[in-house]
């Protein structure tokens, strides 16, 4: 006595496309999600670290969340060059840089670039 279950039938192949759509879709949400080209390093030293003596009259930029001071004075962004460089003696000269509370991250970004368009090169962060 044999049983007869019907016809042999073929392993099934399983079908990929589902899985080749997700692939995709996380290829193009990480694309998308990702920023490409915006790394920006930082000249920066930090007090402390070895950096040389400082000398010369003092060239503190305080950082503040409306505004900046030198020297503990309120002055506006388009005179901080000028002023800085009565106080330096040369481009290379340290310029001391102090972020206050409230002051975000992009401010001292800024402050920096602002300094760098004013012919200066040296930074030095401070607490």
């Amino acid at each position: 006595m044999s049983f007869s279950f019907g016809p042999p039938t073929r392993p099934r192949r399983p079908n990929l496309t589902p899985m080749i759509d997700v692939v995709f879709l996380l290829l193009v949400f990480f694309m998308l999600a990702s920023r490409f080209g915006t790394d920006m390093i930082l000249p920066l030293e930090l007090a402390g670290s070895g950096a040389g003596g400082y000398s010369g009259p003092p060239r503190l930029v305080d950082i503040r969340p409306d505004g900046l001071e030198l020297n503990g004075v309120p002055v506006a962004e388009a005179e901080l060059a000028s002023r800085l460089s009565t106080l330096a003696s040369t481009p290379q000269d340290a310029i001391v840089l102090r972020a206050q509370d409230g002051a975000e991250l992009q401010r001292v970004i800024d402050a920096i670039e602002l300094l760098r368009a004013g012919g200066f090169e040296r930074f030095v962060m401070v607490e």
